[in-house]
């Protein structure tokens, strides 16, 4: 006989005995009393209703097959249609072998042969079979996600991998889907809310990617994954999930955005083949008049460019790749344009790629948090400049450099700056400190605490971009700002477009009232300059008195003979 289970009986386990029979039962109940708690039931209407008071507490159910009322056939159907019964294992009490093979096609998970007259097999199986359950239950707690009951990430892709060894000859399609701004679903209409959306969209994914013999998986958040056969077009699940989204809410609209890499020959391991999909979908970003994305090879060429780009930095900066220009700006209500100060914008001499565009690479940058250590070096090198020319020419030339977003995050800005004015000698009004307006509508307390410090030391703050950006006019009031630089979008048409004209006009009584000069940049024609004075701005900057300059080259400005 087995060794008894170490059980007291409030913690044995609890089995059903579903069977007709009363001798069956009994003679069953007889053989495992002694290491389980039984409770019988004589046919399967009677254990659907035990099984529906008791499912917390089941452990297995031995189940006669050819039963009155309903038969252990009909029984298997509806606890593997119903999840809350779906784990409990199901041991089939049969002596025919056709039965057999019929019931474990059906889900069941192991048999005993009637009569019974080997009972330590009995009890030896009904053991194995619910430690086996156990287990699968506690690997499924991680192979699952709680919310939507799909693969976690990792056991996705372990799956699909599967799906690859036992399917070479399948064409597939690794899909990403995510929702786009769906931290905004959660802060406007709550956690619920945005629980039932994650719902509606991974059932509609589960059941698109059944249908195309896929698997389906919950990422990160919002974020998705389909394995599936290749298909044509994802118009179809689109539609799907609008119709299913459109269900949970009239006022709210919530917008797909699907990434497709299409896996032909493919020798990308899993995870890179999602990554793909993924940064197909991240392309989507602000397109609101598309949802789908596929990655081709001018989307692998632009990844690769890119993953170039990060990789190169380090290096550049310590080659002296990387190269500060410098563009005037000039005051011009005073007569004669006088040179006033000066904007410092960062190139990039790439040994392959040659000179390369700041719009390539400062986005770029700015998204993976590298801004900050090209920040730093342009902050190094303007303080440079600053006092070289000091020392040179006998005049303070202030220059302005950019702050991004993630700078003011550092808690350790202002002694870095600090110490940068220090050791060249400066005062902090020769640094001037630009932020972009956009980066006062993103955590704005702590900018703006940040920013009042700045100037309590004497720092200028110069608000980038002004016009671009989300600043209402309550909030710019409370701004520490000291000059507005006027979006360049304003000054194009200003000489041939007199709405355009008539919004910079205000914009100019909006500085007055807050008491703050005006910078115009993107300057180019007489046209633009003759009128801009005639309305009172301040600072100019722009092709129309030189494009940025290498620092040797910006000297002729400080003699005089840039002046226009």
């Amino acid at each position: 006989m087995l060794d008894k289970f170490n059980y007291t009986e409030e913690l044995k386990k609890t089995i059903l005995v579903v069977d007709d029979e009363f001798v069956n039962r009994e003679l069953l109940g007889a053989i495992l009393e002694e290491y389980y708690n039984i409770i019988y039931a004589e046919n399967g209407e009677e254990a659907l209703a035990l099984i529906k008071a008791n499912e917390k507490i089941l452990s297995a159910i031995l189940l006669d097959l050819l039963m009155p009322v309903m038969d252990g056939f009909s029984l298997i159907d509806i606890l593997k249609d119903d999840g809350r019964y779906r784990s409990i294992p199901v041991i089939v009490l049969t002596s025919e072998k056709q039965a057999e093979v019929e019931s474990l096609r059906k889900g069941a998970a192991d048999f005993i042969t009637k009569p019974y007259d080997a009972p330590e097999v009995i009890i030896a199986r009904v053991k194995r079979i619910i430690e086996l359950s156990e287990d699968r239950l506690v690997i499924q707690s991680t192979e699952r996600d709680e919310l939507t009951g799909l693969f976690t990430k990792t056991f996705f892709y372990e799956y699909a991998g599967l799906m690859d060894r036992y399917h070479r000859d399948r064409e597939m399609d690794a899909v990403s889907v995510n929702i786009d701004r769906f931290h905004l679903v959660n802060e406007i209409y709550g956690r619920e809310f945005g629980n039932r959306v994650l719902l509606t969209l991974s059932n509609t994914i589960r059941d698109f990617a059944r249908v195309n013999e896929g698997i389906a998986a919950r990422g990160d958040a919002d974020d998705f994954y389909m394995y599936i056969n290749r298909q044509e077009g994802y118009e179809g699940l689109v539609s799907q999930i609008d119709r299913a989204m459109a269900g949970l809410s009239d006022a709210v609209h919530i917008k797909i955005r699907i990434g497709v890499y299409t896996c032909l020959a493919d020798s990308q391991d899993m995870e890179n083949r999602f990554d793909r999909s993924r940064l197909a979908a991240n392309t989507l970003r602000g397109k609101f008049n598309q949802t789908i994305a596929y990655y081709d090879s001018e989307l692998q060429h632009k990844v690769f460019y890119s993953e170039r780009l990060i990789n190169d930095i380090h290096d550049g900066i310590a080659r002296k790749q990387f190269e500060v220009y410098y563009q005037p700006k000039y005051g011009i209500l005073e007569g004669k344009p006088v040179l006033k100060m000066a904007e410092a914008l960062i190139r990039w001499n790439h040994p392959e790629f040659g000179r390369i565009a700041p719009l390539d690479f400062i986005s770029l940058f700015e998204e993976n948090g590298l801004i900050q250590m090209l920040d730093h070096f342009v902050w190094k090198e303007a303080a440079s400049s600053i006092k070289y020319w000091k020392d040179k020419f006998g005049v303070t030339i202030p220059v302005s450099v950019n702050v991004s977003r993630i700078d003011i995050y550092d808690h350790q800005i202002e002694d870095k700056i600090e110490t940068l004015v220090h050791d060249y000698g400066l005062s902090p009004a020769d640094l001037h400190l630009e932020i972009t307006e956009s980066a006062y509508s993103d955590n704005a307390e702590q900018l703006i605490s940040v920013l009042k410090h700045f100037r309590q030391r004497g720092y200028l703050i110069e608000m980038d971009d002004f016009g671009a950006g989300y600043s209402s006019l309550n909030m710019l009031a409370n701004l520490p700002i000291d000059v507005l630089k006027l979006d360049m979008g304003f000054i194009q048409d200003i000489h041939t477009d007199e709405k355009s004209l008539h919004m910079v006009q205000l914009i100019m009584d909006i500085a007055r009232f807050l008491k703050v000069p005006v910078v115009a940049e993107g300057v180019e024609v007489e046209e633009q300059y003759r009128l801009l004075k005639e309305i009172g701005c301040e600072l100019i900057q722009g092709y129309y008195f030189s494009r940025p300059v290498p620092k040797q080259d910006f000297e002729k400005f400080i003699t005089g003979g840039g002046a226009v």
